[in-house]
């Protein structure tokens, strides 16, 4: 028989952390993507920050194995945190060949993929008991 966990409401878990994690990285990524296309002064912090993003991507693979295996919670998440893990992979290749004209709108999409992921994690509620009130 499978245990169904849920988090506890007002705790951080550690799947809302790593995907917040990698939504901020997503975004500084997006800042400093606009500093670079406008001046050099960015180069250092993109290049800082894609590591940082791209370590971020693991951290929800593990936080996605770790919450459905140990945890009891469903597998589908291990897809979505791989799918993120691919398309950061393709986000490097991309940048390190300098083609803008695709590393750019990839960000984009992965910034929106990864603030509705972080929507989705965050939204969810503790189910109530039947017999209590609130």
């Amino acid at each position: 028989m499978a245990t169904q966990t849920a988090a506890v409401q007002g705790k951080l878990t550690f799947m809302q952390a790593a995907i917040a994690l990698q939504t901020v990285s997503l975004f500084f990524q997006a800042v400093t993507a606009g500093m670079l296309l406008s001046s050099s002064h960015g180069a250092v912090l993109h290049d800082v920050g894609s590591r940082v993003m791209y370590g971020a991507s693991m951290v929800y693979v593990l936080a996605a194995v770790l919450a459905w295996k140990p945890g009891g919670g469903a597998p589908r998440p291990i897809l979505y945190a791989s799918g993120f893990l691919v398309l950061a992979s393709v986000q490097v290749v991309l940048g390190i060949a300098h083609m803008p004209s695709l590393h750019v709108p990839l960000g984009a999409l992965m910034l929106g993929l990864s603030v509705l992921a972080l929507a989705h994690v965050w939204s969810r509620r503790v189910p109530r008991r039947s017999g209590t009130r609130s």
